[in-house]
């Protein structure tokens, strides 16, 4: 079987969530056998949508989503399903397959190995960590040996080590893989090309290359465009201006002003659209209590995990107003179990003064209620209503008037991360806690988030894996959980 023989093909394919949401219009594109092919596109755009569509758990309004006949797929999800949480690890191992594997025990141990991940398989799902659960996403797709392998934000809670890991996997992975992420570099270690779903005009452009080389052609054609346009505009109200002057003129200069103004239609019509890019949130700020003094947070022992066995660590920390605390630590550790032990109060070895409002942004957004509307979940943390701020602090970060109204469980996870900031701008918190907050953002937000972390004036405790973010953002003090 040739290398060029397309393993998947969209042709002519429209898919829209009711009249008023269209997601792709009319999208063509293939790709090849054994490639890997990277899928960019602002939050919201509709990426995960294009899985369920390979995967036939969508179907589209209109066109055809072609797959090599015997093609076995797999999907890597973002997130491990609520339902799924209470599972044992063997129980959700089994649920990767549509028919009982007998012996499933060494596939599974097998697998864990792939992911650098130890566990007990009558272990509870809900016990991991975020970054642990990532890997045994991974491994719930791989232990299947798919033909088509689809990982959605497989970096997301990742550890460096994790993300090297898991970017070496890929380099030498031998099938059809299909990734869409956020992170740049990641993407650009191991791509065959990228498909760009344009959250503009509904469409996949298709580029050969790295994301890196897909990046300079983008910017290169940009420019060319612009200058393209440039010229014809100046050219167009070159004609204006003449057809203006001969038009004053009267008589047979009135045909000639005639001949400029067709002759600047014409040159309209010729201006190129130039291809928009992601749309950027707007710099904001998160502000502080305005009550907020004295000692904010104290911490005086917190717990780790190692080898599955817990220790008790006693530390002396206070945490005053302006003071910024890094948590460091391999992905298992604790760190999430501590963050959500001090956001609810039911650690021993943390208080958090009283009247002291917490602002908490947890990685898998269960702050969030997922029946609420997105404006019933903004409104529900302002102490005192006013639509006008709240509709403008959601525009800000790309919170249209049809979005405000979608339930937040309908939204994409980039979506409800953003729901998450707009959150904390209108709480107006004292302590803000941060668990992983680049998960699922689109990269293109990330300075400016990292800078209204960076001057927010409050008490901070932030777990990020990405250097890159955490090197914008003033830390005062660092946790190190596993020191």
């Amino acid at each position: 079987m040739s290398r060029d023989e397309s393993t998947l093909r969209f042709e002519e394919v429209s898919f829209e969530y009711g009249p008023n949401k269209p997601i792709l219009t009319s999208v063509d594109f293939s790709v090849r056998r054994n490639t890997k092919v990277a899928i960019m596109g602002q939050n919201g755009a509709g990426k995960s949508t294009l899985f369920s569509l390979i995967t036939r758990t969508t179907k589209p309004e209109s066109g055809k989503v072609q797959i090599m006949a015997g093609t076995t797929i797999a999907t890597s999800a973002q997130v491990i399903p609520r339902e799924h949480l209470q599972l044992t690890v063997r129980e959700f191992f089994e649920k990767s397959f549509t028919k009982k594997i007998y012996d499933i025990d060494p596939k599974i141990d097998a697998v864990l190995e792939v992911v650098h991940l130890a566990a007990p398989h009558d272990r509870i799902i809900k016990s991991f960590s975020g970054g642990q659960q990532a890997r045994l996403l991974l491994a719930s797709a791989l232990i299947q040996d798919p033909d088509l392998l689809l990982l959605d934000e497989p970096t997301n809670n990742l550890d460096k080590a994790g993300i090297e890991h898991l970017t070496d996997f890929l380099i030498n992975y031998k099938k059809t893989c299909i990734v869409i992420s956020h992170d740049a570099k990641f993407l650009n270690a191991f791509t065959d090309g990228v498909l760009y779903l344009d959250v503009f005009t509904k469409k996949i452009e298709q580029y050969s290359g790295t994301y890196m080389d897909v990046l300079k052609e983008i910017t290169a054609r940009i420019e060319k465009e612009n200058r393209k346009n440039a010229q014809l505009e100046k050219k167009i109200q070159e004609n204006k201006d003449k057809a203006n002057f001969f038009a004053q003129k009267g008589g047979k200069m009135r045909l000639v002003a005639k001949r400029m103004r067709t002759e600047a239609e014409e040159m309209e019509e010729e201006k190129v659209d130039v291809r928009k890019e992601d749309r950027t949130i707007r710099p904001f700020t998160i502000p502080m209590q305005v009550d907020l003094g004295g000692t904010v947070l104290a911490i005086t022992s917190f717990t780790t995990l190692k080898a599955h066995k817990p220790k008790v660590h006693k530390v002396a920390l206070e945490l005053r107003k302006n003071t910024h605390l890094l948590l460091k630590g391999p992905n298992g550790i604790g760190k999430s179990t501590l963050l959500e032990a001090i956001a609810t109060g039911t650690t021993e070895g943390a208080k958090i003064a009283a009247g002291v409002t917490v602002g908490y942004y947890r990685q898998d957004f269960s702050t969030l209620n997922f029946e609420d509307t997105v404006y019933e979940s903004l409104q529900s943390v302002m102490k005192k209503p006013d639509e006008h701020h709240m509709r403008s602090v959601a525009a800000g970060f790309l919170i249209s008037g049809e979005v405000i109204k979608s339930k937040i469980g309908s939204l994409s996870e980039g979506q409800k991360g953003l729901v998450a900031f707009a959150q904390l701008v209108l709480l107006k918190p004292g302590l803000l806690i941060f668990d992983e907050p680049t998960n699922h953002i689109n990269f293109r937000h990330l300075p400016l988030i990292a800078k209204a972390l960076d001057e927010y004036e409050g008490t901070m405790l932030l777990v990020s894996h990405v250097p890159e973010f955490v090197f914008q953002i003033r830390i005062d003090d660092i946790l190190d959980l596993e020191k």
